[in-house]
């Protein structure tokens, strides 16, 4: 049987959080996410992200988190600007365009959206209203290809965006990846303070399944638990994302968990680099793309399964390879050890 590093999700949930639903499971509470430990969970994000007006839903998973938040905040005739490395524009089968809502995408370097990306989109639609109006810009941090918005990146994005009248929304997959990174400056408060909306990712992050959004402009909250009912996100045992969303906040579990997948992952990195191999992007989260040759990549998938992620030429190709909170250290030695004799 092969290793994976193929994502970050493969296992199921932190011992933690599986012991927390254990114990909790003939306590009686109110559904639909107002029990007990969703309204406590809730209440540990706003602190943390010192944001006490924010307001917090608990779904099950991230397609249907950027599915809500961009449909309940579009009007039918307004469009969400992207990366074309973003996920709602590459793995999500149509779903913010089944909701009626375009995606205006555009090519950006490290999977980061700039200033002068989103003003390329809003000078090519120019003749309103006869083209659909930009409303919304959404990024990812991290991002899909690893890398990580700096404070000063995020702050010119989410300036530019209230200049231009456009709502900022993270998606927050592997945020906390993101914010443990190596070089990371920014913090959970200054990710609401700079953004309206974002989401908290647990499914890639220890939890059995579930992300917490955040909403943070008042705008954007009215009526907001609307769409998630009427889109069947809105569970009725509630709770059970609650109760892992506490379990791993009320002592920064989901911190260290997320550190961990990226000190693993930078351990890789470390050893196809002492080999000479280059990457593809470099990048300082749990996700890494080294360039490797068709004969050193078949080398590989032998003992570790992992994604093919870009050719390259006719002889190299760029593969990603993922850790995780479960990533055990003995399957890194072990790759480690290939990655040497390549």
């Amino acid at each position: 049987m092969t290793i994976s590093f193929k994502n970050d999700y493969s296992e199921g949930c932190h011992p933690r959080v599986l012991e927390a639903l254990v114990r909790t499971n003939r306590v009686q509470q109110d559904g639909y996410g107002v029990d007990e430990y969703c309204q406590r969970a809730a209440a540990l994000i706003s602190e943390k992200a010192n944001s006490p007006a924010s307001k917090v839903h608990f779904v099950s998973g991230g397609t249907q988190a950027n599915m809500l938040v961009i449909a309940a905040c579009l009007k039918p005739h307004e469009s969400v600007i992207a990366a074309t490395t973003g996920h709602i524009y590459t793995n999500e089968t149509g779903a913010i365009e089944a909701t009626g809502h375009k995606i205006n995408a555009i090519e950006a370097s490290f999977g980061k959206l700039t200033p002068a990306h989103i003003r390329q989109v809003l000078d090519a639609h120019m003749n309103k209203p006869h083209v659909l109006k930009q409303r919304m810009v959404y990024i990812s941090n991290a991002t899909e290809m690893g890398t990580i918005y700096s404070k000063q990146e995020l702050t010119d994005v989410y300036n530019f965006c209230k200049e231009n009248d456009l709502y900022l929304f993270m998606d927050g997959a592997r945020l906390g990846n993101a914010l443990v990174a190596k070089d990371n400056d920014l913090t959970l408060a200054d990710v609401a303070r700079l953004t309206d909306v974002f989401w908290l990712g647990g499914t890639k992050n220890g939890a059995l399944l579930g992300e917490a959004i955040v909403i943070n402009n008042p705008i954007l909250q009215e009526d907001f638990a609307f769409h998630v009912k009427q889109r069947g996100a809105m569970l009725a045992k509630g709770r059970v994302l609650g109760i892992q969303f506490e379990e791993l906040l009320r002592d920064d579990l989901y911190f260290d968990l997320a550190r961990y997948a990226n000190e693993q992952a930078m351990k890789l990195k470390q050893a196809f680099s002492d080999k000479g191999i280059l990457f593809w992007e470099d990048t300082i989260t749990n996700q890494i793309f080294p360039i490797l040759s068709n004969t050193q990549i078949e080398h590989l998938a032998q003992k570790f399964t992992f994604h093919h992620w870009r050719k390259i030429n006719e002889t190299h190709s760029a593969i990603r390879l993922i850790t995780s909170w479960a990533t055990a250290s003995e399957n890194v030695e072990a790759l480690v050890r290939e990655i040497g004799q390549l």
